[in-house]
């Protein structure tokens, strides 16, 4: 399999590139694209211009050995967290669903735009050049205001999780809530909005005749390139009332609250890397760095390792799905404790969404702060870790805070 990557003559920004691929695609009844945006392979951005994803298991991709930074392309999907419910509940989407690319635009981290492909897969670079210099007809959404559970609701679920922890049955576990609406309109239009106003890190975007899937995700679950893996667990949220440090980012690094959530979690994901990594490669080389998200401050905390010669991202992703930082410790007795305490499946939500290349390796995000859209029903799942020191109504408010800027961008309210 070949390897090619060919920079392109044009200054299209990625969101805009994006919304063109997207009104074309849908002007000739073709797939739409999806996209990574953010921080993913070391580039901007990541696009494949049109793309059929299809329910499905995790693929298998074949390894190759390529130049540094090219990604040619490979397999765009999701994985949701209804593989891992133990009560075998489901949401609206399909739990796993992939497509294979065998081209992509790739955004370098300095802005350059790439066409790159497998086996010499995709359009002339002359063809791609004229259709991105093409102008996109307005493409809108619309849908009304999100309907959120009861409050008491969501309190009730944290009160019978510190009863748990109280009881010894485990140290933490992540309790969510479903916020659900109505949506008509183009899914991609809100992606692509979403990008240039909230700038997340882990940003993605899937669609097929099943649905979407519309991330804007701040997190890294994982990252395998060779057999270097890497997870960023966030835990620890304070909210943000603008760009500049408001005073919340130092009490965050402060809070002996939010500090045992992240270090709890961090200790579980160098457990989980450590079932499949080699005797003493793992370590934690960032521990509780405060990062701004939209809407909130986060902690996070990166670990490492190195896989061991025979493990494959199926064993990888057998060690550590679902993510430990929206589950909980330990990872199995939390799983049983959600479904008992959540009404419903999480669907796509806190599962993971992401690219498994060839030639650049694996890099999933945690799904969180991602819409899931499909039959004119819209849903976004939010939540929060839960320790023996959690207030109820502020664990609620924390909710609120994750969900207000997406909130804010389904209304089309500029932010």
């Amino acid at each position: 399999m070949r390897v090619s990557s060919t920079p392109l003559r044009t200054d299209v920004t990625p969101a805009r590139a994006f919304a063109v691929l997207a009104r074309h695609a849908a002007a000739r009844g073709l797939p739409p694209p999806a996209m990574l945006s953010g921080e993913w392979f070391g580039a901007q951005a990541v696009i494949a211009p049109s793309l059929t994803v299809s329910p499905g298991a995790f693929p298998v991709a074949p390894v190759l050995d390529a130049p540094p930074d090219v990604i040619g392309g490979g397999w765009f999907g999701y994985l949701g967290y209804d593989l891992a419910d133990p009560s075998g509940r489901t949401g609206f989407l399909p739990p796993s669903a992939w497509g294979w690319a065998d081209h992509v635009l790739r955004w370098s981290g300095s802005g350059t735009c790439h066409l790159e492909s497998l086996d010499g897969g995709g359009p002339p670079v002359s063809t791609m050049e004229a259709l991105l210099a093409s102008a996109p007809p307005a493409s809108t959404w619309s849908a009304g205001p999100l309907r959120r559970p009861l409050p008491s609701e969501h309190r009730d679920a944290v009160k019978a999780c510190v009863h748990a922890i109280e009881a010894g049955e485990l140290f933490q576990a992540n309790i969510c809530s479903r916020f659900t609406g109505t949506f008509s309109g183009s899914p991609a239009a809100l992606f692509a909005a979403g990008v240039s106003s909230l700038a997340p890190r882990r940003a993605a975007f899937l669609s097929g005749a099943w649905g979407s899937v519309v991330s804007f995700s701040p997190e890294l679950f994982l990252a395998r390139h060779g057999r270097a893996v890497r997870s960023t667990p966030i835990k620890g949220t304070l909210p943000r009332r603008g760009p500049a440090d408001d005073g919340n980012a130092e009490l965050l690094r402060r809070s002996a609250k939010d500090v045992a959530e992240n270090v709890m979690i961090t200790d579980l994901v160098r457990n989980d890397l450590g079932r499949v990594c080699e005797v003493g490669s793992v370590t934690v080389p960032s521990l509780l760095r405060v990062r701004p998200a939209p809407g909130v401050w986060h902690l996070d905390s990166t670990v490492t390792g190195t896989l061991r010669p025979a493990v494959s991202d199926a064993d990888l992703l057998a060690a550590t799905f679902p993510p430990g930082s929206v589950t909980g410790a330990p990872k199995i007795r939390a799983l049983d404790l959600i479904a008992s305490l959540e009404p419903g499946g999480r669907g796509v939500y806190t599962g993971a969404i992401g690219l498994l290349s060839p030639a650049a390796g694996l890099e999933l995000n945690v799904a969180i702060r991602t819409f899931e859209i499909a039959a004119g029903a819209i849903a976004l799942g939010v939540g929060g870790g839960i320790t023996a020191d959690s207030d109820p109504e502020a664990e609620w408010q924390e909710c609120l805070h994750k969900a207000a800027p997406l909130e804010a961008l389904l209304a089309g309210v500029e932010q």
